[in-house]
């Protein structure tokens, strides 16, 4: 089933791949991604999803948590969380192919009649191998992407059974909570939602915790435990990388990027770039558009 995965996921991708490696489906949050070399440091602040990896090999770090995966196993991402990653095995000759899905909460809540939610504190970040029914799921949504007429008639479908067993397998325990109503991490995602829609601006915790419904001590504890982040840092995180996305694939310039994302100093910026990214702006964008 992996290797019938692989090769429609191949020539999907193979046709479909922008310059960053990322082949955009007509299936909303389905993302085939493709990479030619092993690659630099990526970070991200990530929504929940899953990445079935179907070849090559990628290293994910969460926290204090690093793994590395391969083909057959899925990462699990339940909650917004920061990772730092990197494709370690990947050539022209053997190409890394990964099939993502960011999960949708909405379907998650829907499925989940009958099944009792846990309440579990496991890290938001973790690699498990690949559910059979996941995979097969997968597959038969896959094989629609160039038959539109039947990807419209069965499509939404096929998104469902794929959540639903996502909830059921082995990856149930890491992603139940997330369409949990009204539970801790539910809560959180609406003030992360104001996050990442309004980073470049002021937002005060207050506001936060009361989108959330929370306290501000309830809210400082239960973000940190869902997302490993403090609400700034989390602003703070998606503001860099917004910059760093202007800089590489927009071209703009330092002081055009910092602005936009809501620094008022420029050596504020630069700073905080260089502790997050490990070097200055310039320097930093200069090493990624190296190996291209």
């Amino acid at each position: 089933m992996l290797a019938a995965l692989l090769t429609l996921c191949r020539r999907y991708a193979d046709i479909h791949a922008d310059r960053s490696g990322a082949a955009i489906t007509p299936v909303p949050g389905l993302t085939i991604v493709r990479a030619l070399h092993a690659g630099e440091l990526q970070v991200a602040v990530n929504k929940p999803l899953i990445a079935m990896l179907l070849q090559g090999r990628k290293r994910v770090s969460s926290g204090a948590e690093s793994h590395e995966y391969g083909a057959g196993e899925a990462l699990v991402i339940s909650a917004d969380a920061p990772t730092v990653s990197q494709i370690t095995e990947a050539s022209r000759a053997v190409p890394y192919y990964a099939l993502v899905l960011e999960l949708d909460p909405a379907i998650l809540r829907d499925s989940m009649a009958g099944i009792s939610p846990r309440r579990t504190q496991a890290h938001p970040v973790r690699i498990e191998p690949l559910d059979e029914n996941v995979a097969d799921a997968a597959l038969r949504l896959v094989r629609l992407l160039d038959r539109p007429e039947a990807l419209t008639a069965l499509g939404n479908g096929l998104l469902r059974e794929l959540h639903y067993w996502l909830l059921t397998g082995s990856h149930g325990d890491a992603i139940r909570r997330i369409g949990a109503v009204d539970s801790h991490a539910e809560r959180i995602g609406r003030a992360v939602a104001v996050l990442r829609r309004d980073y470049a601006r002021t937002i005060r915790v207050e506001q936060l915790a009361a989108v959330a419904g929370m306290s501000e001590p309830a809210f400082h504890q239960h973000f940190r435990q869902v997302t490993t982040l403090s609400p700034l840092q989390f602003q703070k995180q998606l503001r860099l990388i917004e910059a760093r996305r202007m800089m590489l694939a927009e071209g703009s310039r330092i002081a055009q990027a910092a602005h936009a994302v809501g620094y008022q100093s420029i050596s504020h910026f630069t700073r905080e770039y260089g502790r997050f990214f490990g070097a200055p702006p310039r320097r930093d964008i200069q090493q990624a558009r190296e190996p291209a």
